[in-house]
This record gives structure tokens, C-alpha cells and sequence, in this order.
């Protein structure tokens, strides 16, 4: 066995280890750039929308259930994975730029949020010039639930997302929950359903021209 003790043998075998690990690490990279690996969104259907408990952000905060947001005018709702994240005020700013149009129509324009935590709501509504509500229970964010951990800072994508915004101007931090993917409903009034619906697929994910892989059209 003492040519394991050989420098020549040693060398090799040293460089097939490394070698053998920086193509896993690439294996590894290439995987979390693709989809394979993420989980697919559950569909939410209008009756399960419609019995989600909001809660108004006043001090002495009223609980409802959702489909008053949406039964007069029907909406467009935002679910917003974390109001701190600079990604989630990008897109607020967005929607938000829609607002004239949808005011024309009638139409109003909502956010919820799934947690309060200091300031972060209010330093958001500069952002989002819509009423934002309280979904304590999560419900906007399922019906299953969907995260994306750290594997997002690897995706191209995200990081791609990360220079847009930045490039924007918007700036944010790392108050909160923000691992659980949002999205973006419109909804019809009365009984005509979920019109449309993205779910983000990764970390500044947004709703736009462009993207139209997570949209659903009823």
C-alpha cells in the first residue's frame, strides 16, 4: 500500500476530488436555475377566497371576510411576500401605477399582508397607494403555502430581479417572514371568479408583459 504514499498518486487523486467537486457544485448550480425543482402552485379556487378573514389596520382593527373586497367592483389584490423587501416594493410601485386607470374603471386596489412588524406597513404604503388589510391565517399565500429558502440566491433570476430593482432606485431590508411567495389576484365582482392570478416563482417574480407563465386566465 505504500504507493498510496506517492506524491504522483497523491496529486491525481487530490485533483480527481476536486474536480469531482466542482462538478457537482455546477450540477448543483445548474439544477436551482431551472424549474424542476420548485413547487407548483396550487390554484386557489373563489369560494376558498372568498371565506379568508381579513383584518383592517386601524387601532381598533375590524375582522371581515374577503369577498367584500371584491363583490361590488371586483379587485386587484396583491399578496405581499414582505413589505421590507425592496422586490415587493418594486412591484407595489407597479400596480400602483395602474391605479389611475383602475380608478377609472372602478375597479380598487388592495394588498394584504401576513404579519405586522414595527413600522413595515406604513414604510411600505408610500409604495402602494391601495388599501393594505391583514391576512393573519396566511390564506392569500395557499391554499399551499409555497417557499422559496436560500436556493433563490443562486438563481439567476433573482439576481437578475436584485440589479432591475436596484437599478430602479428602491431600496429595502430584512424585517420579517419573507420566504413565502406572494402574488397577484384580479378578481371579478359578484360571482364571475379569479380573472387572473400570478404566483411568484421565484424572489421579485412580478406580474408584467413579459412574464406570463404563472398567469391564469378564466
Amino acid at each position: 500500500m505504500s504507493f498510496l504514499l506517492d506524491p504522483s498518486f497523491l496529486s491525481v487523486g487530490m485533483w480527481s476530488i476536486g474536480a469531482g467537486a466542482l462538478g457537482a457544485a455546477a450540477l448543483a448550480l445548474l439544477l436551482a436555475n431551472t424549474d424542476l425543482f420548485l413547487s407548483k402552485p396550487q390554484r386557489a379556487t373563489l369560494e376558498y377566497l372568498e371565506e379568508i378573514d381579513l383584518k383592517t389596520l386601524e387601532k381598533e382593527p375590524r375582522t371581515f371576510k374577503a369577498k367584500e373586497l371584491w363583490e361590488k367592483k371586483g379587485a386587484v389584490i396583491m399578496a405581499v411576500r414582505r413589505p421590507g423587501c425592496f422586490l415587493c416594493r418594486e412591484e407595489a410601485a407597479d400596480l400602483s401605477s395602474l391605479k389611475p386607470k383602475l380608478d377609472e374603471l372602478g375597479v380598487p386596489l388592495y394588498a394584504v399582508v401576513k404579519e405586522q412588524v414595527r413600522t413595515e406597513v406604513k414604510d411600505f404604503q408610500p409604495y402602494f397607494k391601495g388599501e393594505i388589510f391583514l391576512d393573519e391565517k396566511k390564506k392569500f399565500y395557499g391554499p399551499q403555502r409555497r417557499k422559496m429558502m436560500f436556493m433563490g440566491f443562486v438563481r439567476l433570476g433573482v439576481w437578475s430581479n436584485f440589479f432591475r430593482a436596484r437599478s430602479g432606485g428602491f431600496s429595502g431590508n430584512l424585517e420579517g417572514e419573507g420566504f413565502i411567495l406572494g402574488g397577484v389576484f384580479v378578481v371579478g365582482s359578484g360571482k364571475q371568479g379569479i380573472l387572473l392570478e400570478h404566483r411568484e416563482k421565484e424572489f421579485g417574480d412580478k406580474i408584467g408583459p413579459n412574464n406570463t407563465d404563472n398567469l391564469r386566465s378564466e
